[in-house]
């Protein structure tokens, strides 16, 4: 049978069947282990963290934090919010892997996306611990008065968000609104992307606030998507932004309204990670990462115990797994 035939095929099965292409793809932890006392080198750490995003950057021997997990205080009081935390298993992390000789963990910056507790939760624990100190911290404003009714009242974006300030306060740590400027990082050219708010008198949902994070090496592309949606048509207007790349941080987990058809083919990576169990992510956005890239080298860090990318110097990424205690 011809090459051309095969792949219509296997199209044809993914759009009919995405689940049979999807079992392929979450199974059990594809992934080598991390090489073990390996320093200095230009990294990636996307952490276990059940359905919440903690992401360490490492360049030439820095150290960055995008989001910290989700946290177990539950400022409110309410049973839905009564979540599993991961601030200490982030705070052992940082000091595992970015510590110095002397045990303290300097992060040149940390990045809060956005005011959801499974983002930013676990920031007040990381500020505050006496071994860990922050550079500066980019954060854009919470405006309760721009958010839909339903978070205001059953969720606590206003609280995770003032515990955060309050924690960067404490510690003298200054808060930089993000302008959308390039800056460098190490080996790495960072900008952060969806700095402006939707122009609109609707209110949204706090993810169409989300900051993304493009990370550049020599050519090499890595988009962290936050909970970047398409709702307002984000997804839309950053995709020609941001183009190709080598790596995408799935938006929102892999949940329905991110990672649009139109995005994944404008960006149209060559691996995806997914920041989730294996059980809850999405798998007909797998299935449609899978059919548009033509590859399955989707990793979802429930199922790999956590996902270290390697970013060389040649414009290619080496994939690891296995780096979380649990």
């Amino acid at each position: 049978m011809c090459t051309k035939m095969i792949g219509v095929i296997v199209a044809l099965v993914c759009f009919l069947f995405p689940h049979l292409v999807t079992l392929r793809v979450v199974g059990s932890s594809a992934l080598p282990p991390a090489p073990a006392g390996e320093t200095g080198t230009d990294r990636i750490h996307f952490l276990k963290t059940g359905t919440s995003d903690a992401i360490l950057l490492e360049s030439d021997g820095r150290f960055a934090l995008v989001d910290a997990g989700e946290d177990t205080d539950n400022p409110r009081g309410f049973d839905w919010l009564q979540l599993a935390g991961y601030e200490e298993a982030v705070v052992s992390y940082l000091k595992t892997h970015a510590a110095d000789e002397t045990g303290k963990v300097h992060l040149e910056f940390i990045v809060g996306t956005h005011a959801h507790s499974d983002h930013i939760g676990g920031f007040d624990t990381v500020i505050l611990d006496p071994d860990i100190t922050v550079g500066r911290a980019y954060l854009k404003p919470y405006d309760s008065s721009t958010v839909n009714e339903y978070e205001i009242e059953q969720w606590d974006n206003q609280e995770v968000y003032d515990q955060m300030v309050a924690a960067l306060a404490a510690r003298d740590v200054p808060v930089v609104v993000p302008d959308g400027e390039p800056f460098a990082f190490g080996n790495f050219t960072v900008t952060l992307l969806n700095t402006d708010d939707p122009e609109t008198t609707e209110r949204v949902g706090e993810n169409d606030h989300s900051l993304g994070v493009l990370l550049e090496k020599n050519g090499t592309k890595v988009f962290l998507a936050g909970d970047i949606d398409d709702y307002t048509g984000d997804e839309t207007r950053l995709a020609p932004v941001i183009d190709r790349v080598d790596l995408l941080k799935v938006g929102h987990h892999s949940y329905s309204g991110s990672s649009s058809k139109g995005f994944i083919k404008t960006l149209r990576p060559k691996a995806a990670v997914i920041t989730n169990n294996k059980e809850s992510a999405d798998r007909n956005t797998i299935a449609k990462i899978v059919q548009i890239c033509r590859h399955k080298n989707v990793y979802i860090t429930g199922a790999e115990n956590g996902v270290l990318a390697v970013v060389g110097d040649n414009g290619e990424i080496s994939y690891f797994g296995n780096i979380c205690d649990s």
